[in-house]
Protein backbone atom coordinates (compact mmCIF):
# COMPACT_ATOMS: atom_id res chain seq x y z
CA UNK A 1 0.00 0.00 0.00
CA UNK A 2 1.36 3.42 -0.89
CA UNK A 3 2.26 5.89 1.88
CA UNK A 4 -0.69 8.12 1.07
CA UNK A 5 -2.98 5.10 1.38
CA UNK A 6 -1.48 4.26 4.76
CA UNK A 7 -2.05 7.80 5.96
CA UNK A 8 -5.62 7.83 4.68
CA UNK A 9 -6.36 4.49 6.33
CA UNK A 10 -4.86 5.61 9.64
CA UNK A 11 -6.93 8.80 9.49
CA UNK A 12 -10.08 6.78 8.83
CA UNK A 13 -9.38 4.45 11.78
CA UNK A 14 -8.70 7.46 14.03
CA UNK A 15 -11.84 9.33 12.99
CA UNK A 16 -14.07 6.24 13.14
CA UNK A 17 -12.98 5.26 16.66
CA UNK A 18 -13.03 8.82 18.01
CA UNK A 19 -16.52 9.52 16.64
CA UNK A 20 -17.84 6.25 18.10
CA UNK A 21 -16.23 7.11 21.45
CA UNK A 22 -17.71 10.61 21.45
CA UNK A 23 -21.30 9.40 21.14
CA UNK A 24 -21.30 7.23 24.32
CA UNK A 25 -21.75 8.80 27.73
CA UNK A 26 -20.34 7.22 30.92
CA UNK A 27 -23.94 6.61 32.02
CA UNK A 28 -24.66 4.66 28.83
CA UNK A 29 -21.49 2.67 29.39
CA UNK A 30 -22.39 1.89 33.01
CA UNK A 31 -19.49 3.91 34.45
CA UNK A 32 -19.62 6.20 37.51
CA UNK A 33 -19.22 9.93 36.89
CA UNK A 34 -17.27 11.95 39.42
CA UNK A 35 -17.73 15.70 39.20
CA UNK A 36 -19.49 17.58 36.46
CA UNK A 37 -16.59 19.13 34.56
CA UNK A 38 -15.77 16.74 31.71
CA UNK A 39 -13.85 18.09 28.74
CA UNK A 40 -14.92 15.40 26.24
CA UNK A 41 -18.32 14.81 24.69
CA UNK A 42 -18.36 11.08 25.35
CA UNK A 43 -16.02 8.55 26.90
CA UNK A 44 -12.41 9.30 27.71
CA UNK A 45 -9.73 7.10 26.16
CA UNK A 46 -8.92 5.56 29.52
CA UNK A 47 -12.59 4.67 30.00
CA UNK A 48 -12.72 2.91 26.63
CA UNK A 49 -9.53 1.04 27.53
CA UNK A 50 -11.08 -0.07 30.83
CA UNK A 51 -14.25 -1.29 29.16
CA UNK A 52 -12.29 -3.06 26.40
CA UNK A 53 -9.90 -4.78 28.82
CA UNK A 54 -6.69 -3.28 27.47
CA UNK A 55 -4.06 -0.81 28.57
CA UNK A 56 -4.58 2.89 27.95
CA UNK A 57 -1.35 3.04 25.93
CA UNK A 58 -2.56 0.26 23.65
CA UNK A 59 -5.93 1.88 23.09
CA UNK A 60 -4.25 5.21 22.31
CA UNK A 61 -2.14 3.40 19.71
CA UNK A 62 -5.30 1.93 18.14
CA UNK A 63 -7.12 5.25 18.05
CA UNK A 64 -4.12 6.90 16.42
CA UNK A 65 -4.85 4.68 13.47
CA UNK A 66 -2.70 1.60 14.04
CA UNK A 67 -4.93 -1.47 13.92
CA UNK A 68 -2.20 -3.62 12.35
CA UNK A 69 -1.94 -6.95 14.13
CA UNK A 70 -4.97 -6.40 16.36
CA UNK A 71 -6.37 -9.80 17.32
CA UNK A 72 -10.03 -10.81 17.14
CA UNK A 73 -10.25 -10.65 20.93
CA UNK A 74 -8.93 -7.08 20.89
CA UNK A 75 -11.39 -6.07 18.19
CA UNK A 76 -14.25 -7.78 20.02
CA UNK A 77 -13.34 -5.94 23.21
CA UNK A 78 -13.23 -2.66 21.32
CA UNK A 79 -16.57 -3.34 19.65
CA UNK A 80 -18.11 -4.13 23.04
CA UNK A 81 -16.70 -1.03 24.70
CA UNK A 82 -17.87 1.27 21.90
CA UNK A 83 -21.26 -0.51 21.64
CA UNK A 84 -20.85 -1.05 17.91
CA UNK A 85 -23.76 -2.43 15.93
CA UNK A 86 -23.38 -5.16 13.31
CA UNK A 87 -22.42 -2.80 10.48
CA UNK A 88 -19.93 -0.91 12.64
CA UNK A 89 -18.36 -4.12 13.94
CA UNK A 90 -17.96 -5.42 10.38
CA UNK A 91 -16.42 -2.11 9.34
CA UNK A 92 -13.95 -2.23 12.25
CA UNK A 93 -12.84 -5.70 11.18
CA UNK A 94 -12.50 -4.53 7.58
CA UNK A 95 -10.32 -1.62 8.69
CA UNK A 96 -8.16 -3.98 10.74
CA UNK A 97 -7.80 -6.34 7.78
CA UNK A 98 -6.78 -3.47 5.52
CA UNK A 99 -4.25 -2.29 8.14
CA UNK A 100 -2.53 -5.67 8.30
CA UNK A 101 0.01 -6.38 5.51
CA UNK A 102 -1.29 -9.91 4.93
CA UNK A 103 -4.84 -8.57 4.62
CA UNK A 104 -4.18 -5.93 1.97
CA UNK A 105 -5.32 -8.02 -0.96
CA UNK A 106 -7.28 -6.06 -3.55
CA UNK A 107 -10.99 -6.84 -3.43
CA UNK A 108 -12.31 -8.16 -6.74
CA UNK A 109 -15.65 -6.75 -7.90
CA UNK A 110 -17.49 -8.16 -10.89
CA UNK A 111 -17.73 -5.62 -13.71
CA UNK A 112 -20.48 -7.18 -15.81
CA UNK A 113 -23.77 -9.00 -15.32
CA UNK A 114 -23.73 -12.59 -16.53
CA UNK A 115 -26.31 -13.74 -19.11
CA UNK A 116 -27.97 -16.06 -16.59
CA UNK A 117 -28.64 -13.11 -14.28
CA UNK A 118 -29.95 -11.05 -17.19
CA UNK A 119 -32.38 -13.83 -18.03
CA UNK A 120 -33.44 -13.97 -14.38
CA UNK A 121 -34.16 -10.23 -14.43
CA UNK A 122 -36.20 -10.54 -17.61
CA UNK A 123 -38.25 -13.36 -16.09
CA UNK A 124 -39.25 -11.14 -13.14
CA UNK A 125 -42.07 -9.45 -15.01
CA UNK A 126 -44.31 -8.34 -12.13
CA UNK A 127 -41.73 -6.80 -9.76
CA UNK A 128 -39.15 -4.05 -10.34
CA UNK A 129 -35.64 -5.51 -10.15
CA UNK A 130 -32.12 -4.42 -10.94
CA UNK A 131 -28.51 -5.39 -10.34
CA UNK A 132 -26.11 -2.85 -8.90
CA UNK A 133 -22.62 -2.78 -7.51
CA UNK A 134 -21.63 -1.30 -4.16
CA UNK A 135 -20.91 2.07 -5.80
CA UNK A 136 -24.64 2.32 -6.69
CA UNK A 137 -24.01 1.82 -10.42
CA UNK A 138 -27.11 0.16 -11.92
CA UNK A 139 -25.63 -2.42 -14.28
CA UNK A 140 -28.86 -4.08 -15.44
CA UNK A 141 -32.59 -3.74 -14.82
CA UNK A 142 -35.78 -5.41 -15.96
CA UNK A 143 -38.47 -3.43 -17.79
CA UNK A 144 -40.42 -2.62 -14.62
CA UNK A 145 -37.22 -1.64 -12.81
CA UNK A 146 -36.37 0.82 -15.58
CA UNK A 147 -39.94 2.17 -15.46
CA UNK A 148 -39.81 2.65 -11.69
CA UNK A 149 -36.40 4.34 -11.87
CA UNK A 150 -37.24 6.32 -15.03
CA UNK A 151 -36.31 9.67 -13.41
CA UNK A 152 -32.85 8.26 -12.68
CA UNK A 153 -32.33 6.69 -16.10
CA UNK A 154 -33.55 9.88 -17.79
CA UNK A 155 -31.31 12.21 -15.76
CA UNK A 156 -29.11 14.57 -17.80
CA UNK A 157 -26.24 13.49 -15.53
CA UNK A 158 -25.92 10.27 -17.51
CA UNK A 159 -26.48 11.59 -21.03
CA UNK A 160 -22.73 11.77 -21.69
CA UNK A 161 -21.41 9.29 -19.15
CA UNK A 162 -22.40 6.00 -17.65
CA UNK A 163 -23.41 3.91 -15.93
CA UNK A 164 -26.52 5.22 -14.23
CA UNK A 165 -25.66 5.81 -10.58
CA UNK A 166 -28.30 6.45 -7.91
CA UNK A 167 -25.87 8.17 -5.50
CA UNK A 168 -24.90 10.71 -8.16
CA UNK A 169 -28.57 11.26 -8.97
CA UNK A 170 -29.47 11.63 -5.30
CA UNK A 171 -26.86 14.30 -4.57
CA UNK A 172 -26.16 15.99 -7.91
CA UNK A 173 -29.51 16.09 -9.72
CA UNK A 174 -32.17 18.41 -8.21
CA UNK A 175 -34.78 15.86 -9.32
CA UNK A 176 -33.44 13.55 -6.61
CA UNK A 177 -35.17 15.73 -4.01
CA UNK A 178 -38.51 14.84 -5.61
CA UNK A 179 -37.86 11.18 -6.33
CA UNK A 180 -37.02 10.23 -2.73
CA UNK A 181 -39.98 11.06 -0.48
CA UNK A 182 -37.68 11.17 2.57
CA UNK A 183 -34.60 12.62 0.91
CA UNK A 184 -32.64 13.04 4.14
CA UNK A 185 -33.01 9.36 5.03
CA UNK A 186 -32.05 8.33 1.52
CA UNK A 187 -29.01 10.59 1.69
CA UNK A 188 -27.98 9.31 5.14
CA UNK A 189 -28.33 5.69 4.05
CA UNK A 190 -26.44 6.14 0.77
CA UNK A 191 -23.46 7.76 2.47
CA UNK A 192 -23.40 5.10 5.19
CA UNK A 193 -23.50 2.31 2.59
CA UNK A 194 -20.62 3.89 0.65
CA UNK A 195 -18.58 4.28 3.85
CA UNK A 196 -19.17 0.60 4.63
CA UNK A 197 -17.91 -0.33 1.17
CA UNK A 198 -14.66 1.62 1.66
CA UNK A 199 -13.83 -0.81 4.45
CA UNK A 200 -14.59 -3.86 2.32
CA UNK A 201 -12.84 -2.55 -0.81
CA UNK A 202 -10.27 0.09 0.21
CA UNK A 203 -8.38 -0.29 -3.09
CA UNK A 204 -11.39 0.35 -5.34
CA UNK A 205 -10.30 3.42 -7.32
CA UNK A 206 -13.72 3.92 -8.91
CA UNK A 207 -15.23 4.01 -5.42
CA UNK A 208 -12.61 6.51 -4.24
CA UNK A 209 -13.22 8.66 -7.32
CA UNK A 210 -16.98 8.63 -6.73
CA UNK A 211 -16.59 9.69 -3.09
CA UNK A 212 -14.14 12.42 -4.10
CA UNK A 213 -16.55 13.72 -6.74
CA UNK A 214 -19.54 13.76 -4.40
CA UNK A 215 -17.55 15.33 -1.56
CA UNK A 216 -16.37 18.11 -3.87
CA UNK A 217 -19.68 18.80 -5.59
CA UNK A 218 -22.19 18.29 -2.75
CA UNK A 219 -22.03 19.93 0.66
CA UNK A 220 -24.83 17.61 1.77
CA UNK A 221 -22.68 14.60 0.95
CA UNK A 222 -19.53 16.08 2.52
CA UNK A 223 -21.34 16.86 5.77
CA UNK A 224 -22.68 13.32 6.04
CA UNK A 225 -19.36 11.77 5.04
CA UNK A 226 -17.70 13.49 8.01
CA UNK A 227 -19.96 11.56 10.41
CA UNK A 228 -18.28 8.21 9.61
CA UNK A 229 -21.59 6.35 9.85
CA UNK A 230 -21.86 2.85 8.34
CA UNK A 231 -24.84 0.67 7.54
CA UNK A 232 -25.67 -2.74 6.05
CA UNK A 233 -28.22 -2.79 3.23
CA UNK A 234 -30.43 -5.90 3.21
CA UNK A 235 -34.13 -5.12 3.39
CA UNK A 236 -36.59 -2.40 4.26
CA UNK A 237 -39.15 -0.08 2.72
CA UNK A 238 -38.22 2.52 0.12
CA UNK A 239 -40.44 5.57 -0.25
CA UNK A 240 -40.35 6.95 -3.79
CA UNK A 241 -42.34 9.57 -5.68
CA UNK A 242 -42.83 8.56 -9.30
CA UNK A 243 -43.94 11.26 -11.74
CA UNK A 244 -46.62 8.99 -13.25
CA UNK A 245 -48.04 7.02 -10.32
CA UNK A 246 -47.27 9.18 -7.30
CA UNK A 247 -45.99 8.16 -3.88
CA UNK A 248 -44.96 4.55 -3.32
CA UNK A 249 -43.93 2.70 -0.16
CA UNK A 250 -42.20 -0.37 -1.55
CA UNK A 251 -40.78 -3.22 0.55
CA UNK A 252 -37.45 -4.29 -0.89
CA UNK A 253 -34.88 -7.05 -0.57
CA UNK A 254 -31.20 -6.74 -1.46
CA UNK A 255 -29.43 -10.04 -2.12
CA UNK A 256 -25.73 -10.56 -2.78
CA UNK A 257 -24.86 -12.62 -5.86
CA UNK A 258 -22.26 -15.09 -4.51
CA UNK A 259 -20.82 -15.90 -7.93
CA UNK A 260 -20.46 -12.19 -8.76
CA UNK A 261 -18.45 -10.48 -6.00
CA UNK A 262 -19.67 -7.00 -5.20
CA UNK A 263 -22.93 -7.29 -7.15
CA UNK A 264 -26.36 -7.25 -5.59
CA UNK A 265 -29.86 -8.02 -6.83
CA UNK A 266 -32.46 -5.53 -5.59
CA UNK A 267 -36.18 -6.11 -6.04
CA UNK A 268 -39.44 -4.68 -4.71
CA UNK A 269 -42.31 -6.84 -3.47
CA UNK A 270 -45.48 -4.91 -2.61
CA UNK A 271 -48.34 -6.63 -0.84
CA UNK A 272 -51.06 -8.18 -3.07
CA UNK A 273 -54.03 -5.87 -3.63
CA UNK A 274 -52.12 -2.91 -2.17
CA UNK A 275 -52.05 0.56 -3.77
CA UNK A 276 -48.40 -0.09 -4.58
CA UNK A 277 -49.31 -3.30 -6.40
CA UNK A 278 -51.87 -1.37 -8.45
CA UNK A 279 -49.32 1.36 -9.19
CA UNK A 280 -46.75 -1.15 -10.42
CA UNK A 281 -49.38 -2.68 -12.70
CA UNK A 282 -49.94 0.76 -14.18
CA UNK A 283 -46.21 1.22 -14.59
CA UNK A 284 -45.90 -2.17 -16.26
CA UNK A 285 -48.59 -1.13 -18.75
CA UNK A 286 -46.78 2.12 -19.43
CA UNK A 287 -43.45 0.32 -19.86
CA UNK A 288 -44.91 -2.13 -22.37
CA UNK A 289 -46.97 0.36 -24.41
CA UNK A 290 -45.42 3.75 -23.77
CA UNK A 291 -48.88 5.09 -22.95
CA UNK A 292 -48.97 7.70 -20.20
CA UNK A 293 -51.07 6.42 -17.30
CA UNK A 294 -52.94 8.60 -14.78
CA UNK A 295 -51.30 9.05 -11.39
CA UNK A 296 -52.94 7.48 -8.36
CA UNK A 297 -52.62 10.91 -6.74
CA UNK A 298 -54.61 12.72 -9.48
Amino acid sequence: MADIDKKSLAAEVRDFLSTRRARITPLQAGLPVYGGNRRVAGLRREEVALLAGMSVDYYVRLERGNLSGASDSVLDGLAHALQLNEAERTYLYDLARASTPSGRRPTVTASRVRPTILRLLDSMTDVPAYVRNARFDILAANALGRALYAPVFDSPLFAQRGPVNTARFLFLDPAGQDFWVDWDKGADDSVAFLRTETGRAPHDKALTDLIGELTTKSDDFARRWARHDVKIHRSGVKNLRHPLVGDLALPYEAMDLPADPGLRLNFYTPEPDSPEREALSLLASWASTGTVVPSRND
